[in-house]
């Protein structure tokens, strides 16, 4: 005889209060309710069935490896309700809470059963269908998902291991996974786990914002700030720039006012709990901003003032205006601002209208500032317009009689004195002769004496005298010594990955030491460009007619700028290549800049200067001898200079001349050939000059030639070597930079075949 749904419902309540009283009853009870409430049961007793499943893998008292065994048993019920379409919503809430608990525990049975493919099946299957769920679910089934993925987060990215030798005393995370898993590879679940944790962090830069989900998503986050290092500072970015006070543009009802502090709220629980946890952390100067700026916006957008009790309708004192009149009762008038104190009077006094001893002798020096701006603000707001008035008014008033009573005085001052009382002699009356005599005693007028009233105009220094051409030079040279001095000190650059600003960003924006290397770069390059060149040519002018001596050109104020950044990238120029090969940069763009202005209507009598081939050759002859043949820094900056000539080519292939090294020069010009089409050419025929004339260097060239030019390995004698051979030594031209007229297409391209030896 079959049992009704009520009493099956009271047997099952008398089963989990048996388990609740024991413990050690879970094993048999769960086992036993599973056909019971699997999905082809009844819907009282599915919900039923959900809750106390969700209720057993919650639940504190349950140990450990129990839990573990049991939640293998429960996968396959799970998986079935989960998939039952028209499935009641409490059942799939509470079953979405079962997987959640019981996540951690399949994962870590997988760990050490790794053959076992049907159990990681089915929980796969309950991870997709929750995913699905997600985003078209109701409310309250989405609130169980965001947890789902937070545990499945928590559990695919690498934790903490406590102990090594114990894995199942530590925390269940990637970190224990073995690298070659064949059904839980690390390589492809942390990348799925970093994608739920962004797609997580979306609802913060969703426009129409469902606060439900917000709060359950600042609630899941905690934990994983708490557990995952590596994922915290993602999401401390992101609840950094989260702001729940953006108001929508809906009204702002009641109901909206209420979801909108629940977000605020919220929000500052989680970051003070990141806070008290780590209180010197990189993150804690902007988290206590936030806060701060968090709370100036809450009491701007809900004003905390408008909860104070309103004045009341009627007087206080029981006087309305119809009794006043009948009773002739009158209000006392408002006091006026006391007057001013007799003697000199200070700012302070002027502008203090309230005679109330404690205001006047307060310093309000001693409050912060950021506390007098949130005071003086609102109560600024508050005050009536006619109140303002009033006051602007006495203190103006004020101000013009303190002006006239010092005018007073000041003309009392000047004034002279009258005679003594003792000389007045009322009865004498002087003549006319007298007073004339009197006058011619007085001191003659002085027309340039001023008035004592009148004020003295402004004070000007005088210009400071020009400088030398020597003094200019030395205090040029010393500020150039003093920034290259604090290179040394300055920061490194970070290692962490920034994004690139782009083309369109703003050279030495940054404030470090590449913003710095820019700045002297430039100066270098940019700063005197065409002015050298004039003088130069001036001298030669002087000298083509006699008029001066030849002399010795000194040395510019660039190129001594030149020379110390020359000794500054070879005193450590494997860490600061990046430096050379961003100086060379701009020479070489300064070149062709001057080179253009040749060709232009202002054209000068004498060619630019070749800045550019002469310090990068010498950089690359300072270096070279220091190269091993593991040495990556020759492939880069060869690939990096905007330009290369057969001169530079000489010296890769000088690197044969060392039998440890010819692997270094043979791999340096196949990287050219590989990376830089417009030197292919001359890169290969100095690879066939290698093969032809060095011993050592014959197998390596040989094996890339028969991809590149397989006709000359056929050839039975080998050509004499170039006119340009390595053993020859640099020419004076090289040597000072200049292009030599020998070579076609060395230095700066200045014709359109030329342009293709620049990189």
């Amino acid at each position: 005889m079959s049992l009704s749904v009520a009493e099956q419902l009271t047997q099952l309540n008398a089963a989990r209060q048996l388990v609740l009283q024991d413990s050690g009853l879970y094993p048999q009870i769960v086992q036993g309710i599973l056909p019971i409430v699997g999905a082809n049961a009844g819907l009282e007793l599915r919900r039923w069935g959900a809750d106390f499943l969700a209720e057993t893998f919650a639940s504190p008292l349950l140990i450990a490896q129990e839990k573990e065994r049991l939640s293998i048993v429960i996968l396959q019920t799970l998986r079935e309700l989960l998939e039952n379409q028209a499935e009641d919503h409490n059942v799939i809430k509470s079953v979405i809470q079962a997987a959640a608990s019981i996540y951690a525990l399949v994962f870590r049975y997988i760990i050490s059963n790794q053959h076992d493919s049907a159990t990681w099946d089915r929980m796969v299957a309950i991870k997709s269908n929750i995913f699905r769920r997600w985003d078209t679910a109701s409310g309250g089934i989405r609130v169980c998902c965001i947890k789902f993925v937070q545990r499945v987060v928590q559990v695919q990215t690498p934790g903490v291991v406590a102990d090594p030798r114990r894995p199942e005393q530590n925390e269940v995370s990637l970190a224990l996974v073995p690298r070659e898993h064949p059904l839980i590879p690390p390589s492809r679940l942390e990348p799925e786990a970093l994608g739920l944790l962004d797609r997580l962090l979306n609802v913060f830069h969703e426009e129409t914002r469902d606060v439900i989900l917000v709060n359950a998503t600042l609630n899941c986050l905690g934990t994983l700030i708490r557990t995952r290092q590596s994922a915290a500072n993602k999401i401390i970015t992101a609840l950094l720039n989260f702001n729940p006070l953006k108001q929508p543009n809906s009204p702002m009802t009641p109901k909206l006012k209420v979801q909108i502090k629940s977000m605020e709220k919220t929000t500052r629980m989680v970051l003070m709990n990141v806070l008290r946890r780590n209180e010197n952390g990189p993150f804690a100067g902007r988290i206590r901003q936030y806060i701060d700026r968090l709370a100036q916006t809450r009491f701007e957008t809900f004003d905390e003032g408008s909860k104070k009790r309103g004045l009341p309708s009627e007087p206080t004192d029981g006087l309305d205006n119809a009794k006043r009149m009948r009773l002739g009762a009158e209000l006392p008038d408002r006091p006026g601002p006391p007057p001013l104190p007799p003697g000199p009077v200070s700012h302070a006094q002027l502008f203090t209208l309230s005679g109330e001893r404690g205001l006047t002798s307060f310093d309000v020096t001693q409050l912060p500032i950021d506390l007098i701006v949130r005071i003086t603000v609102p109560v600024l707001h508050r005050i009536e317009q006619s109140a303002v008035d009033a006051a602007i008014s006495a203190v103006r008033s004020r101000y013009l009689t303190l002006k006239k009573t010092q005018a007073a005085q000041a003309q009392a001052t000047t004034q002279p004195a009258g005679e003594d009382e003792e000389d007045y002699e009322p009865d004498f009356e002087p003549t006319e002769e007298q007073v004339v005599n009197k006058t011619d005693n007085l001191p003659p007028e002085d027309p340039i004496q001023l008035p004592p009233d009148l004020a003295l105009g402004r004070f000007k220094l005088p210009q400071p005298p020009p400088l030398t051409l020597e003094e200019t030079e030395q205090i040029g040279k010393g500020t150039i010594s003093r920034v290259f001095s604090m290179m040394s000190v300055l920061e490194e650059p970070s290692t962490t990955k920034r994004q690139k600003p782009g083309l369109n960003r703003l050279a030495g924006s940054s404030y470090d030491r590449d913003a710095w290397m820019t700045v002297i770069t430039r100066l270098a390059t940019r700063a005197s460009a065409g002015l050298d060149d004039e003088d130069a040519s001036d001298n030669e002018e002087a000298e083509s007619k006699g008029t001066i001596a030849r002399q010795t050109p000194k040395p510019s104020l660039s190129d001594g700028i030149r020379e110390t950044l020359w000794k500054f990238i070879i005193e450590d120029f494997r860490a600061r290549i990046p430096i050379a090969i961003s100086w060379l940069n701009e020479e070489w763009f300064n070149d062709r800049m001057q080179s253009q202005n040749q060709d232009g209507p202002k054209a000068k009598k004498r060619p630019p200067k070749d800045h550019y081939n002469k310090w990068m050759l010498k950089i690359l002859d300072s270096i070279v001898p220091f190269l091993d043949a593991k040495d990556k820094v020759l492939i880069r900056f060869l690939s990096e200079i905007p330009a290369l000539d057969k001169r530079v080519l000489d010296r890769v292939k000088g690197l044969a001349k060392d039998p440890e090294r010819v692997t270094l020069a043979v791999n340096a010009l196949y990287y050219l050939v590989l990376v830089r089409p417009p030197v292919r050419e001359i890169c290969i025929d100095a690879m066939v000059d290698l093969w032809r004339n060095f011993e050592d260097a014959k197998a390596p060239a040989a094996k890339l030639l028969k991809k590149l030019r397989p006709d000359v390995l056929n050839e039975d004698t080998p050509l004499p070597p170039p006119i340009e051979s390595i053993k020859s030594p640099p020419s004076e031209d090289s040597k000072e930079g200049l292009p030599s007229a020998s070579v076609k297409g060395e230095g700066i391209p200045s014709t359109p075949n030329a342009v293709a030896a620049a990189g």
